[in-house]
């Protein structure tokens, strides 16, 4: 079976890729991601507020569009290297929504104006940030305890954060997070790790918190597997025009049959990747059983062959392929951080042999 996207999804692809190229193009976001401190534009957050997308995973009566159309959003933000925090953000929204607490439909409805960042702290061990059991306590309406690389955590205004009795909701205290930055491979990134000792509301508990969570994980996989996808599809689209335009012994060098097989290998890891990424959306998207398991699969798939296109570009470009003033490592370097959050490769294989149906 091939998938294709209906009508009102390659609508949505058409506009967003418009929208991104002429508002958020790689070569005027490259000060944002070197220069901002938050590492984002608010302005073009604030206006993917305003146009819906920031409620994406919303249910379809407040606004959302579903897994899908998520995955097409995600994807083409992966082709302009999109800076900031729109996977997590968006996932806050969902896991907001789908908790009962007066505080969650409060900070949902901030959130999803695209001008009040709320994030996840959830790892805290920095040396693996799968999925575990959190130590950090709420107790007498404080969450205490350390959470380590909280994506854009210093310039949130308010956090969920996991802990041994559910999932609590912290605002940002008035003196600000007591954070410490953590150094990146992608400079477009912002992770810090954060003491909190700070007032919070525990907005869900037990079975509810660990169903909130899980799919928060799903969505987030989902999510940056579909962003592989773009980046990888932009690489090879960027290797095959630089290889057309640059000679070599008078001919373009992507004439040379041994690079044409390397373009083709490319190719063969991005498409691939889209076909894992949207058939994981499209059993998200109609409640499949297997959906948590084709997830792993495209997340577990995504990050190696992401690691492929974004070397073999650096490859086809020569010698300028890995300068700071050339593309290709903006690319590689993203992938290479998407393949270690939102489960790394080893926790998806995992969790994808210990859901398989065939084993």
């Amino acid at each position: 079976m091939r998938f294709e996207l209906d009508d009102d999804q390659a609508l949505l692809r058409s506009s967003t890729r418009e929208l991104l190229e002429n508002e958020a193009a790689l070569a005027d976001t490259r000060a944002v991601m070197e220069e901002v401190p938050e590492g984002f534009d608010k302005n073009m957050y604030a206006q993917l507020g305003e146009l819906g997308y920031m409620s994406v995973l919303l249910s379809e009566e407040d606004g959302g569009l579903g897994p899908i159309a998520f995955a097409v959003i995600l994807a083409e933000m992966g082709r302009v290297a999109f800076p900031g925090p729109f996977l997590e953000w968006v996932t806050a929204i969902r896991a907001l929504s789908d908790c009962d607490h007066p505080a969650a439909q409060e900070w949902q409805a901030k959130a999803s104006q695209g001008d009040t960042l709320v994030s996840f702290a959830l790892a805290e061990d920095l040396h693996d940030a799968d999925p575990a059991e959190s130590k950090v306590v709420f107790a007498d309406g404080r969450v205490r305890g350390t959470k380590v690389f909280v994506p854009f955590g210093e310039h949130a205004q308010a956090l969920l954060v996991s802990t041994a009795q559910g999932l609590a909701l912290v605002p940002r205290p008035g003196t600000g997070w007591n954070s410490t930055p953590l150094e990146t491979l992608d400079h477009a990134q912002r992770f810090v790790a954060i003491e909190f000792d700070d007032e919070g509301t525990l907005i869900a508990e037990g079975e509810a918190a660990a169903s909130v969570l899980e799919t928060a994980r799903r969505l987030g996989a989902l999510g940056a597997s579909a962003a592989m996808f773009g980046l990888m599809e932009r690489s090879v689209e960027n290797a095959v025009q630089y290889t057309t335009e640059r000679e070599a012994f008078g001919k373009p060098i992507g004439s040379f049959q041994a690079l044409q097989h390397r373009a083709a290998d490319m190719l063969l890891k991005s498409e691939s990747t889209r076909s894992a990424a949207f058939r994981a959306a499209w059993a998200e998207e109609n409640g499949e059983d297997d959906a948590d398991y084709l997830i792993s699969v495209a997340k577990a798939w995504a990050g190696p062959a992401g690691r492929f296109v974004g070397g073999q570009t650096i490859q086809l470009h020569g010698g300028v392929g890995y300068t700071w003033e050339y593309d290709p490592h903006i690319y590689l370097k993203r992938i290479k951080t998407l393949e270690q959050f939102h489960g790394s490769n080893r926790w998806h294989i995992q969790n994808a042999l210990k859901l398989s149906p065939i084993l």
